[in-house]
């Protein structure tokens, strides 16, 4: 055989084990090429979880999707535009935000009515918590369009999971109120929930927020998480008094922040002289409002009934 030809033949016999070898790695479950992902997905509207801070935490499923809808609507283009350039993701990003999402809604709704599919993702986690995308999906119900769910990262969950608490009942109560009076109010109307809670919150109020619940609930066990999946990932574990002190004393964190607050502790029926005992100590140093608060969370009785009762000693104290 001619010199030629014997090395034509070898070419030929190495790209063939070279295609075989590619069907084989193709075949594994490995990421695809970028080429099998530019056919278009069925119109509708897909809400797609992104990273709370590692890049990687991202699924295949969701970088396939993002990379061939029509639009992605996001938070902050500048945020979601960093997400993309790591993994060469080109689709053009539509801001969608509480500022602008009463405007952005109807021409979102209308690009879907059209036919075209379109992504939702927030700037970290799973769209719809604690941002204005359940008004989208909505929405997109109530027209009877296609909406469908791409599962990924959560800073609730994660740090749930990382608490060391009760998981198997939880209620997620998103972000307190800013100002004290509200924010225990607020925290009142939680304390008799028989399930572990989970909070936002912002790094500036932490050390308050968390005396706040120590007032309300009772000193329970509880967990604060920041910079979760990222390098100075940290969770701290101790009682709601001894978290407020030590941030009262170090200052407020860097990064996001998730408190986990520990579920009430069943209690035996408290006597109505216990209870009275209670309030006269309480009310000798607080005000009426604040000692129904906090004798309410220290007996897991109803706070409105603990307040009632209040008035009724404190007119009959006078």
């Amino acid at each position: 055989m001619p010199r030629e030809r014997r090395a034509s033949a070898r070419k030929a016999e190495k790209t063939g084990r070279t295609r075989a070898t590619s069907v084989a790695v193709s075949d594994t479950g490995r990421e695809p090429s970028h080429e099998g992902e530019r056919s278009k997905p069925p119109a509708g509207l897909y809400i797609v979880a992104t990273p709370i801070g590692n890049l990687e935490d991202i699924t295949l499923r969701a970088l396939a999707t993002l990379r061939r809808v029509d639009a992605v609507a996001c938070e902050d283009t500048r945020v979601t535009a960093k997400l993309f350039q790591r993994h060469a993701i080109r689709a053009p990003l539509v801001p969608y935000h509480e500022h602008n999402a009463e405007r952005m809604r109807p021409i979102l709704l209308e690009r879907l009515r059209r036919g075209e599919s379109v992504a939702l993702v927030s700037d970290a986690g799973t769209p719809l918590v604690s941002d204005p995308g359940f008004k989208l999906v909505r929405a997109a119900i109530a027209a009877g369009l296609a909406v469908t769910t791409l599962p990924g990262a959560s800073a609730a969950l994660a740090a749930l999971v990382l608490s060391g608490l009760p998981s198997d009942r939880f209620l997620f109560a998103g972000f307190l109120p800013a100002k004290e009076a509200a924010r225990r109010r607020a925290l009142a109307e939680l304390a008799r929930v028989p399930a572990t809670l989970v909070f936002f919150e912002g790094a500036p109020r932490l050390a308050a927020a968390l005396a706040d619940m120590a007032a309300a609930l009772g000193d329970r066990p509880a967990a604060v998480a920041r910079e979760l999946t990222k390098l100075h990932e940290e969770v701290r574990r101790g009682a709601l008094g001894e978290l407020s002190a030590h941030y009262r004393a170090a200052g407020a964190p860097r990064g996001e922040v998730v408190v986990v607050v520990a579920p009430p502790e069943e209690r035996a029926a408290v006597s109505e002289d216990a209870v009275d005992g209670a309030l006269r100590s309480a009310l000798a140093g607080m005000s009426l409002r604040d000692a129904s608060v906090a004798v309410a969370a220290a007996t897991g009785l109803p706070r409105r009934d603990v307040y009632a009762r209040a008035l009724l000693l404190a007119g009959r104290d006078k």
